[in-house]
């Protein structure tokens, strides 16, 4: 089984190359987070959890789904990050989480996909998007073939700058920025209700035909990414830069179920 959680698509990509590749199911947490449903998980194959990187680490809301979720996953679970840039130490405390609910840890791989994160940083155009993504098409490729083998997903010496960054730096990350304080609505929008639909923790309401949002904000960045009229800017920083979402389409799973799994 695959889960992922993805605001403006890279993770979902991800995640279904990955479940056509391995011929398993994929399965929306957008869904389960937002009605918090934490129906035990329980896996006979690996478990893969495919998720975007925030401050050099998992979504907040993704590990408390996963401290709360009862999961059995007797062959293991993996973990793969989206990021636009680095994972840093992320995988030093997704071993302690796997440490806390028993689980076998298998590793976690780093793909680096387009950058959405238009708050703070330089999102990219449609064509320098595609380059992005063809490049990560062959490191995908590597995490399939690791995950089919039962072996686990290498991982990199961090340095100190990962070790402060997956630590401290995530640690005043979340009070300091991780609000909604800044996100405003131009004379754009036409009260379609996407940046609602879109939002993992309903924390945007239309008021008067006008996105209002509240205090549950994770940064995901679906809201504005996602507006079809770009009428969502984050105070100045997103001014005239362009919104992101993952275009390209993944393969499906073969019909047929895979011949065997080697055991580890």
């Amino acid at each position: 089984m695959i889960l992922y959680f993805s605001a403006t698509g890279n993770s979902e990509y991800v995640a279904r190359r990955i479940a056509a590749g391995l011929n398993d199911e994929c399965v929306n947490l957008f869904d389960k987070i937002c009605i918090s449903d934490n129906t035990p998980v329980e896996v006979s194959r690996p478990l893969v959890v495919v998720v975007p990187t925030y401050a050099w680490r998992i979504p907040r809301i993704i590990e408390s789904w996963l401290e709360r979720t009862p999961i059995t996953a007797d062959k293991g679970i993996y973990f793969v990050m989206t990021c636009g840039g680095s994972i840093a130490n992320a995988g030093a405390y997704l071993k302690r989480l796997c440490a806390k609910k028993e689980l076998d840890y298998r590793g976690c791989a780093e793909i680096v996909m387009p950058e959405n994160y238009i708050a703070l940083f330089q999102t990219p155009g449609h064509e320098e998007a595609e380059r992005i993504i063809d490049a990560a098409e062959p490191v995908i490729d590597r995490v399939i073939d690791r995950i089919k083998a039962g072996g686990p997903l290498p991982e990199k010496e961090p340095s100190l700058v990962d070790r402060l960054s997956s630590g401290i730096v995530n640690d005043l990350f979340y009070p300091t920025t991780v609000h909604a304080k800044k996100f405003r609505v131009t004379d754009a929008c036409v009260s379609c209700g996407m940046c609602a639909r879109v939002c993992p923790l309903d924390n945007i309401q239309l008021k008067d035909g006008s996105p209002v949002w509240g205090g549950s904000c994770t940064h995901c960045m679906a809201c504005i990414n996602r507006c079809p009229m770009e009428a969502i800017e984050y105070g100045k920083r997103s001014q005239g830069k362009p919104r992101y979402v993952c275009t390209r389409k993944a393969p499906k799973p073969n019909e047929l179920p895979p011949i065997s799994w080697i055991e580890k």
